[in-house]
């Protein structure tokens, strides 16, 4: 195999990488929610401990190892919001990546 092709794919594939790697970062600080007096990530264990509670309100440690008391459905509501949202536009860009690949 030519030396020129398998650098061109090296490369490629690193050009792809990153692109995926500058997505993730991008898109990670969107996740950050100040609601209810704390800073929330929406993530999938914040969203998921929320929805198991049964709770009117519970108290939870936000990103800056505060403990905070919330109204768990409120907060539960708006971190599904932006989680979905997020994730919608993280998809839509990675797909385009990836059909460019």
């Amino acid at each position: 195999m030519d030396t020129h092709i398998l650098i061109n794919e090296a490369k490629a594939r690193f050009n792809h990488n990153s692109a995926k790697a500058y997505l993730k970062d991008k898109y990670d600080s969107y996740f950050i929610v100040a609601e209810q007096g704390g800073l929330w990530k929406a993530d999938v264990n914040t969203i998921n401990f929320l929805n198991a509670s049964i709770e009117e309100y519970v108290i939870l440690i936000d990103n800056f190892q505060n403990p905070v008391k919330v109204n768990r459905s409120a907060l539960l509501e708006k971190l599904n919001t932006v989680y979905k949202t997020v994730m919608e536009k993280w998809y839509t860009e990675w797909n385009d990546l990836e059909k460019k690949r």
